[in-house]
This record gives structure tokens, sequence and C-alpha cells, in this order.
């Protein structure tokens, strides 16, 4: 269930980054930049905020 509400999360992150990119601002763009080196530096140390976050409210892995 957490690789679900992970996923998803991270998925509107992206899409939204993007969208304010094209209507707002393009410094938006270095949200999505933020997001992809998180998702980088997880997969090297195996820690995610957003993972520990969702695991304190509850969430089942």
């Amino acid at each position: 269930m957490l690789n679900t509400y992970f996923r998803v999360i991270v998925g509107t992150m992206v899409l939204l980054s993007v969208v304010l990119t094209f209507y707002v601002h393009q410094n938006w763009m270095w949200f999505t930049v933020f997001i992809g080196v998180n998702l980088i530096q997880s997969a090297f140390t195996k820690w995610c905020l957003l993972e520990t976050i969702l695991q304190k409210l509850g969430v089942k892995k």
C-alpha cells in the first residue's frame, strides 16, 4: 500500500510542477529537478522522507 501512495503522490507532484512551469514561471522546473534528485538519492540510500511521513501517518507497507 505504501508504494501505491508513494507513486500517486510523486506522480502528482511531477505533473503539478510541469503545469506550473508551463503556466506560471519557468523556475518551477527546479521543483521537478528536486523530485528527480530525491528519487535518485533514495535509490542509493534506501531512505525517503515521503515514505517516513507516510509511515508515521499510518500507511502500511
